[in-house]
Protein backbone atom coordinates (compact mmCIF):
# COMPACT_ATOMS: atom_id res chain seq x y z
CA UNK A 1 0.00 0.00 0.00
CA UNK A 2 0.84 3.63 -0.64
CA UNK A 3 0.67 5.20 2.95
CA UNK A 4 0.58 9.09 3.33
CA UNK A 5 1.85 9.61 7.42
CA UNK A 6 1.05 13.44 8.49
CA UNK A 7 1.96 15.12 10.93
CA UNK A 8 1.49 18.86 12.62
CA UNK A 9 3.32 20.45 15.52
CA UNK A 10 4.88 23.77 14.80
CA UNK A 11 6.44 23.65 18.41
CA UNK A 12 10.16 24.42 18.70
CA UNK A 13 10.80 20.69 20.82
CA UNK A 14 8.52 18.43 18.81
CA UNK A 15 7.97 15.06 20.61
CA UNK A 16 5.64 13.71 18.73
CA UNK A 17 7.90 14.05 15.24
CA UNK A 18 10.11 10.96 17.02
CA UNK A 19 6.38 8.97 17.09
CA UNK A 20 5.58 9.74 13.45
CA UNK A 21 8.91 9.13 12.05
CA UNK A 22 8.94 5.63 13.71
CA UNK A 23 5.31 5.42 12.17
CA UNK A 24 7.01 5.86 9.08
CA UNK A 25 9.34 2.90 9.24
CA UNK A 26 7.60 0.33 11.12
CA UNK A 27 4.95 0.73 7.63
CA UNK A 28 8.25 0.59 5.07
CA UNK A 29 9.49 -2.33 7.36
CA UNK A 30 5.98 -3.70 6.12
CA UNK A 31 6.39 -3.55 2.92
CA UNK A 32 4.78 -0.16 2.58
CA UNK A 33 5.29 2.89 0.16
CA UNK A 34 5.17 5.84 2.34
CA UNK A 35 5.35 9.48 2.79
CA UNK A 36 5.69 11.65 6.07
CA UNK A 37 3.87 14.97 5.77
CA UNK A 38 5.30 17.56 7.81
CA UNK A 39 3.12 20.73 8.27
CA UNK A 40 5.64 22.40 9.86
CA UNK A 41 8.07 22.02 7.00
CA UNK A 42 5.26 22.08 4.32
CA UNK A 43 4.77 25.56 6.16
CA UNK A 44 1.28 26.07 4.35
CA UNK A 45 -0.11 29.52 4.97
CA UNK A 46 -3.07 30.03 7.26
CA UNK A 47 -5.99 28.95 4.92
CA UNK A 48 -7.26 31.70 3.12
CA UNK A 49 -7.73 29.36 -0.21
CA UNK A 50 -8.05 25.95 -0.75
CA UNK A 51 -5.89 24.26 -2.85
CA UNK A 52 -9.07 23.59 -5.21
CA UNK A 53 -9.55 27.32 -5.62
CA UNK A 54 -6.77 27.77 -7.68
CA UNK A 55 -6.39 27.55 -11.48
CA UNK A 56 -5.01 24.20 -12.68
CA UNK A 57 -1.11 24.33 -11.84
CA UNK A 58 -1.30 27.66 -10.16
CA UNK A 59 -1.17 26.50 -6.70
CA UNK A 60 1.92 27.20 -4.67
CA UNK A 61 4.52 24.34 -5.15
CA UNK A 62 4.28 22.86 -1.59
CA UNK A 63 0.16 22.95 -2.02
CA UNK A 64 0.67 20.82 -5.31
CA UNK A 65 3.50 18.62 -4.33
CA UNK A 66 0.77 17.62 -0.55
CA UNK A 67 -1.96 17.76 -2.74
CA UNK A 68 -0.09 15.05 -5.18
CA UNK A 69 0.80 13.11 -2.31
CA UNK A 70 -2.93 12.76 -1.14
CA UNK A 71 -4.36 11.83 -4.36
CA UNK A 72 -1.52 8.95 -5.02
CA UNK A 73 -1.80 7.61 -1.50
CA UNK A 74 -3.76 4.26 -0.78
CA UNK A 75 -4.69 5.24 3.26
CA UNK A 76 -3.74 7.71 5.49
CA UNK A 77 -2.45 8.10 8.88
CA UNK A 78 -3.00 11.33 11.08
CA UNK A 79 -0.24 11.80 14.15
CA UNK A 80 -2.50 13.63 16.16
CA UNK A 81 -1.05 15.50 19.61
CA UNK A 82 -3.78 16.67 21.73
CA UNK A 83 -3.20 20.49 22.68
CA UNK A 84 -5.90 22.07 25.65
CA UNK A 85 -8.20 18.59 25.04
CA UNK A 86 -8.47 19.37 21.53
CA UNK A 87 -6.33 19.29 17.78
CA UNK A 88 -2.94 21.13 16.68
CA UNK A 89 -3.83 23.40 14.74
CA UNK A 90 -0.69 23.27 12.41
CA UNK A 91 -2.30 19.76 11.53
CA UNK A 92 -5.91 21.05 11.33
CA UNK A 93 -4.47 23.56 9.30
CA UNK A 94 -2.89 21.30 6.89
CA UNK A 95 -5.59 18.95 6.47
CA UNK A 96 -8.29 22.10 5.56
CA UNK A 97 -6.37 22.97 2.46
CA UNK A 98 -7.72 20.21 0.65
CA UNK A 99 -11.54 18.40 0.09
CA UNK A 100 -11.91 16.17 -2.76
CA UNK A 101 -8.14 14.83 -2.66
CA UNK A 102 -9.15 12.88 0.62
CA UNK A 103 -12.00 11.22 -1.02
CA UNK A 104 -13.00 7.52 -0.64
CA UNK A 105 -9.91 6.74 1.11
CA UNK A 106 -9.34 5.02 5.15
CA UNK A 107 -7.63 7.07 7.39
CA UNK A 108 -6.29 5.90 10.89
CA UNK A 109 -5.27 8.11 13.98
CA UNK A 110 -2.01 7.84 15.89
CA UNK A 111 -2.90 10.00 19.13
CA UNK A 112 -0.12 11.47 21.55
CA UNK A 113 0.26 13.34 24.83
CA UNK A 114 2.92 13.72 27.24
CA UNK A 115 0.18 12.65 29.82
CA UNK A 116 -2.31 9.35 30.37
CA UNK A 117 -5.12 10.31 27.94
CA UNK A 118 -2.46 9.48 25.19
CA UNK A 119 -4.04 11.88 23.17
CA UNK A 120 -7.60 9.79 23.18
CA UNK A 121 -9.52 13.45 23.28
CA UNK A 122 -8.04 14.60 20.33
CA UNK A 123 -8.65 11.27 18.51
CA UNK A 124 -12.02 11.98 19.09
CA UNK A 125 -12.28 14.83 17.59
CA UNK A 126 -10.43 14.11 14.91
CA UNK A 127 -12.89 10.86 13.75
CA UNK A 128 -15.46 13.99 13.22
CA UNK A 129 -13.30 15.80 11.19
CA UNK A 130 -11.76 13.26 8.76
CA UNK A 131 -15.12 11.62 8.46
CA UNK A 132 -16.29 15.03 7.43
CA UNK A 133 -14.21 15.15 4.94
CA UNK A 134 -14.60 12.47 3.10
CA UNK A 135 -12.22 9.34 4.59
CA UNK A 136 -13.68 5.91 6.54
CA UNK A 137 -11.99 6.08 9.62
CA UNK A 138 -10.72 2.55 11.16
CA UNK A 139 -11.91 1.52 14.34
CA UNK A 140 -8.08 0.94 15.70
CA UNK A 141 -6.18 3.62 16.97
CA UNK A 142 -2.86 3.68 17.77
CA UNK A 143 -2.68 6.02 21.34
CA UNK A 144 1.02 6.99 23.16
CA UNK A 145 1.11 8.20 26.55
CA UNK A 146 4.33 9.78 27.64
CA UNK A 147 5.65 10.79 24.21
CA UNK A 148 8.34 12.46 25.69
CA UNK A 149 9.73 9.23 27.21
CA UNK A 150 8.97 6.78 24.59
CA UNK A 151 12.17 6.33 22.29
CA UNK A 152 15.44 6.66 22.59
CA UNK A 153 17.57 9.60 21.13
CA UNK A 154 17.95 6.93 17.75
CA UNK A 155 14.15 6.65 17.61
CA UNK A 156 13.70 3.50 18.84
CA UNK A 157 10.49 2.70 21.21
CA UNK A 158 11.57 2.00 24.92
CA UNK A 159 10.06 2.09 28.17
CA UNK A 160 6.49 0.46 29.05
CA UNK A 161 5.09 3.41 26.62
CA UNK A 162 7.58 2.22 23.60
CA UNK A 163 6.18 -1.41 24.41
CA UNK A 164 3.27 -0.59 24.22
CA UNK A 165 3.20 0.74 20.98
CA UNK A 166 5.15 -1.98 19.52
CA UNK A 167 2.34 -4.71 20.01
CA UNK A 168 -0.04 -2.45 19.09
CA UNK A 169 1.22 -1.31 15.91
CA UNK A 170 0.42 -4.50 14.18
CA UNK A 171 -3.40 -3.96 14.36
CA UNK A 172 -3.41 -0.61 13.84
CA UNK A 173 -1.23 -1.38 10.28
CA UNK A 174 -3.41 -4.40 9.73
CA UNK A 175 -6.70 -2.41 9.90
CA UNK A 176 -5.73 0.25 8.09
CA UNK A 177 -4.43 -1.87 5.41
CA UNK A 178 -7.32 -3.90 5.21
CA UNK A 179 -9.16 -1.01 4.20
CA UNK A 180 -6.83 0.94 2.32
CA UNK A 181 -7.15 -2.77 0.18
CA UNK A 182 -11.02 -3.12 0.21
CA UNK A 183 -11.49 0.73 -0.83
CA UNK A 184 -8.50 0.65 -3.84
CA UNK A 185 -10.61 -2.50 -5.01
CA UNK A 186 -13.65 -1.10 -5.58
CA UNK A 187 -12.65 2.32 -6.86
CA UNK A 188 -11.28 -0.42 -9.66
CA UNK A 189 -14.84 -2.06 -9.80
CA UNK A 190 -16.57 1.47 -9.69
CA UNK A 191 -16.40 5.17 -10.12
CA UNK A 192 -16.83 7.04 -7.04
CA UNK A 193 -20.54 8.12 -6.47
CA UNK A 194 -19.43 11.84 -6.65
Amino acid sequence: MHIAIFYGSYRQDRNGIAYAEYLAGAFRQGGDDVDLVDAKQVDLPMLDRMYKEYEKGKAPPAMEQVATIIRNADGFVFVAGEYNWGVQPGLKNLTDHFLEEWFWRPAAIASYSAGPFAGMRAMMHWRAILGEMGMVVTSSPLALGGVHKAFNKTGAPVGSDGERLERNFPKFADDLRWWAEAAKAQRSRQAPPY
